[in-house]
Order: structure tokens, then C-alpha cells, then sequence
């Protein structure tokens, strides 16, 4: 049998592709990424819509691999924009030299297992063939847009552009009627800044979505080299937490608190902003009741902010808060009291037909020049059964997890050896803050590579057994409290004809990652070498 040419090959140019082949160069293997986009940065590189920036604050959304890196890079504002994370991607590549083993505009179609169980050969879309020892799926949990169908969408005469595939370059929507299908946080951080420039601003909302303000703004620069004096300490406490972000996490529960007690400490929550008003009490996800006085304060908030009543109501989520992803916005809510912006529920009034120039629905004809889907993504799976991975016996991936994904600690898959996924199903991943948690994830391949070819193992293989039981344990700790009580991205509602199951890991960064450690103090346990 022919060598490989690459000891691994890496598909994905985003955070995880470049730091795991940083790792890789630095360990001495032979290793290419291979990325279907002109440049670094992953879900960075694709989503430009306006308003586009990070829920996580950006001293906490990035690399800590490099004392230096953390300390040379200088963010401007508290969540930064789209722009800024992606100048901060490529100041990565350039840093460390990644650009001459990243192979772009490049997307890798199939993925094929050797006769030997060994070695996997990857096929371009244009038909070219590579070869690898071992392959690392870093195509990233919101990396494929989920179209809507829409009837008649295809005869629209005008612009339609996704949130998750937006053109490069500014658009201008001065004195044109926009249409924005979706209010999820896409749709959220596209709508206010749209609205600005419109001439007409028609909002089609299926489910409304709780979202919290940003308060994003200028970093102070004494409080950043006050916690850069301190960030190896302040990154340990961050990895301690469920989420793995440096926050204040009240223990206490909201049924024992007093209605002074309630109000102040939500309040105190919604003015400091963002993603860690959940964290005012410690069973908010636990019980109805408990839910109830956090999903109240906000619909009160946004009664206070709208000033028409019934649309207001419109606005204002009927279901659990915190079972979806919390969104954060600037201005969100305020913007549905401009003359030129229409709010449509969907649930009484669905669409019927997109037309040359107009979205009919079954109550009125909306006229339209642009079209913005904001619908999101076929998350965590998406871009791993958008490839044609065949694996022992020719097994299809995509086949494979027709009726829902199954993966050993969303690193490997049984009858998939030498192939691993970076924050894939079954691991935190989207429950957490992403970049250390990939940090540790292409730690730990880097780390089992090493193993392997220290002791001449040519082939590593999650056993179906251990697979088994860690996804029982998925679905379990999924089960656990309101999380999955709520039709969302994380059980693949939100893509028609997907599989209903519980996608991400619930039981917290910090026990996910002991779980990882032991598995190896006891020789790689579930984990087959050949």
C-alpha cells in the first residue's frame, strides 16, 4: 500500500483548523487544512451580515494557547464585530505561519476509508484526490445555512442573501423595501442596522426570541491590563464554570428569593447586559416556576421598550427562556418603534408565496425589493453529512445518522477509525464558550496522535460500546431540567426532516473535561489501536 501523503489532513480553516494544525507542525507531522472559503476564520469568514459580533465578550473569545498572543492582541470593544475577530484570525495565520499549509477555495466533497481500515482518501469538488493517515473534521457546529422552503422563492426578481453566506462588501439598502425572514440572533443584530437604511422594513417572525442587551462598548484599557496581569488566573477560573466563561454565577434559587430579591437581581442582570443574566439564579433552568419570574422580567421589559401594545405582545416569547440560545442586541426591540418597520407573526399569518416583488402570506401581499433569510443553520451535524464520509464496509455518515447522530465524547465515531471531529456531536461544544473549548478538544487529538505513533498504532477507533453508552449519557443529562423541552436548533428542530435528538453535551465544560482525562489515565478507555 502506497504511503499517504499527509500524516492528517485537516478540513476547516476556522479557530479549530488552525490551532490543530499548529499543533500538528509543532508535534512533527505532515499536515494540510483544506478550507472551501478564500481565507481563515471559519464561520468569521462567511457571516458579514450588519451587526454581526460575538455574544461572548471578547477578552474571553479567544486563543490562550500563547501568553504572547494573548498579550500583543489589543480588542477594541467589550463584544467585537465581525470585522475585528476575523483581522484577529488572520493575524493568527500570519503570526504563526499558517497560510503555507492551508490549501483554500477547496471544499472537500468525500471522504473515503482505505480497504485497511487506516487511512482515508479526500475528494475535492472538482474531482482532485489526497491522501491521509488520519483526518480532523474541523467544520465547526454553525458552519451550514438552513434554507427555508419557500415557495416561489426561486422567481424572486431581487437581491435574497442569508445571514450565513453573505456577499462580501457593504450592501446599501437606502430607499428599498427589505423583508427579513427570521428573528433568531442572526435576524436580531441584522434587523436594527437594516431598519436605519430601509425605506420599508418588513419583519417575518415564526417564534419570538428572548434577547438580552449587549451594553457592548468601547474596553476600558486600565481593566484590560489590570485582567491581562492576571489572564492565566482569569482563564483557570473560566474553565471551572459550566459554560467555561468568567461570570458571576449565583447558586442561589429564585423560589427562596424574595420579590425585591427577584426584580433586583434580574434588573442588575439586564443592565449589566449579555449572556449572563441567566446566571442570576442557579435553578432558572430547572423548574417551570422558576423560569416564569425570568421569562416575565423580560416580556415586561419589552412591554416598557415597544410602544404599541399589540406589537409588543407579538414580541414577547411564550416559551421557556434560556431553552433556546439567549440572544444579545443592541437596540433590538426599540427598533419596532420606527414608521418604517412592520412586525408579521407567521403563526397567524404563514407564508403562502414569495412573488417577483412581494412575500404573500394568507392575510396580505408584502411588497419587497430584498430579501434577508436569517434562518440559521443546520447545526452540529450539518457540516459533517454535508460531506460524503464512507467509513467501514462503505457505511455513509450521513446515512448512518439518518435517525440522529451518535459519537463517542464528540470526538470519534465506531466503523469511522482515524477520523475525529473537533466539538462535534456530544460534546459542550455550543454551550460553551467555543474557542477554549476547541482548545482543549485539538489538545486532546494532538495529544492521542502523539500516542498512537509512539507506540506504532496505525489505527484508533472508538469502540461501539463506549460510543453507546456515552450518547445514552447525552440524551440523559439532556433531559435534565427545561433545556429540551423547547423546539430548537439544539435537537435539530429547526431543519425540517432532521432528526429529534439532543445534540449538544449539558453536563458542563469542567466535568466534560475530566470525563476526557480519565479516558486516557486509563489507556485511551473505549478507544480501539490496531
Amino acid at each position: 500500500m502506497a504511503e499517504p501523503e499527509l500524516d492528517v489532513a485537516v478540513i476547516g480553516a476556522g479557530f479549530a483548523g488552525m490551532y490543530m494544525l499548529h499543533r500538528l507542525r509543532g508535534l512533527g507531522f505532515r499536515a494540510r487544512v483544506f478550507e472551501a472559503g478564500s481565507g481563515v476564520g471559519g464561520t468569521w469568514y462567511w457571516n458579514r451580515y450588519p451587526g454581526a459580533r460575538c455574544d461572548i465578550e471578547s477578552v474571553q473569545y479567544s486563543y490562550q494557547f500563547d501568553e504572547a498572543l494573548q498579550q500583543e492582541w489589543v480588542w477594541s470593544e467589550r463584544h467585537a464585530t465581525q470585522p475585528e475577530i476575523l483581522g484577529y484570525a488572520e493575524h493568527v495565520a500570519e503570526r504563526f505561519d499558517l497560510y503555507a499549509d492551508i490549501q483554500f477555495d477547496t471544499r472537500i466533497e468525500g471522504l473515503e476509508l482505505n480497504a485497511a481500515g487506516t487511512g482515508w482518501t479526500l475528494e475535492t469538488e472538482d474531482g482532485a484526490c489526497f491522501t491521509a493517515r488520519f483526518c480532523v473534521m474541523a467544520t465547526g457546529c454553525l458552519s451550514v445555512p438552513n434554507w427555508p422552503a419557500l415557495p416561489g422563492l426561486e422567481n424572486f426578481a431581487g437581491p435574497v442573501l442569508h445571514t450565513a453566506r453573505w456577499p462580501h462588501g457593504a450592501q446599501d439598502f437606502t430607499g428599498r423595501r427589505v423583508a427579513v425572514i427570521g428573528t433568531g440572533s442572526s435576524g436580531i443584530q441584522t434587523i436594527p442596522l437594516v431598519a436605519e437604511q430601509a425605506d420599508r422594513l418588513t419583519v417575518f417572525q415564526r417564534t419570538a426570541n428572548y434577547t438580552i442587551p449587549a451594553r457592548n462598548a468601547p474596553l476600558d484599557p486600565e481593566k484590560v491590563r489590570a485582567l491581562k496581569a492576571r489572564y492565566k488566573e482569569f482563564r483557570a477560573e473560566a474553565k471551572q464554570t459550566g459554560p467555561g466563561i468568567h461570570a458571576v454565577f449565583r447558586p442561589a434559587s429564585v423560589l427562596e428569593a424574595s420579590e425585591d430579591e427577584v426584580f433586583e437581581r434580574f434588573e442588575e442582570r439586564w443592565r449589566d447586559g449579555g449572556l449572563i443574566f441567566m446566571g442570576a439564579f442557579g435553578d432558572l433552568m430547572l423548574t417551570q416556576e422558576g423560569n416564569d419570574k425570568a421569562a416575565g422580567f423580560v416580556r415586561d421589559k419589552i412591554r416598557a421598550i415597544v410602544d404599541d401594545a399589540e406589537t409588543a405582545e407579538r414580541l414577547c416569547p411564550r416559551n421557556i427562556i434560556g431553552a433556546k440560545r439567549l440572544c444579545v442586541d443592541t437596540d433590538y426591540y426599540a427598533t419596532y418603534n420606527r414608521d418604517n418597520v412592520q412586525l408579521v407573526d407567521l403563526r397567524a399569518e404563514p407564508i403562502e408565496r414569495v412573488g417577483e416583488s412581494s412575500i404573500r402570506t394568507g392575510a396580505d401581499d408584502y411588497p419587497a425589493d430584498v430579501v434577508i433569510i436569517a434562518t440559521g443553520f443546520d447545526a452540529m451535524t450539518g457540516a459533517l453529512t454535508n460531506v460524503d464520509i464512507r467509513g467501514r464496509d462503505g457505511v455513509r455518515l450521513a446515512e448512518l445518522w439518518d435517525e440522529g447522530p451518535s459519537s463517542y465524547l464528540g470526538l470519534a465515531m465506531n466503523g469511522f477509525p482515524n477520523l475525529f471531529t473537533v466539538t462535534g456531536p456530544g460534546s459542550p461544544s455550543v454551550f460553551t464558550n467555543m474557542i477554549p473549548t476547541i482548545e482543549q478538544h485539538v489538545d486532546w487529538i494532538a495529544d492521542c496522535l502523539v500516542h498512537a505513533r509512539d507506540h506504532r498504532h496505525g489505527r484508533i477507533e472508538a469502540t461501539g460500546d463506549a460510543e453507546q453508552a456515552w450518547w445514552a449519557h447525552v440524551q440523559e443529562v439532556g433531559r435534565v431540567g427545561l433545556k429540551a423541552t423547547v423546539d430548537s436548533w439544539y435537537v435539530g428542530a429547526n431543519v425540517e426532516g432532521k432528526a429529534r435528538v439532543f445534540l449538544p453535551y449539558l453536563g458542563g465544560f469542567p466535568e466534560y473535561c475530566r470525563k476526557c482525562e480519565e479516558v486516557v489515565a486509563r489507556d485511551y478507555e473505549g478507544f480501539a489501536f490496531g
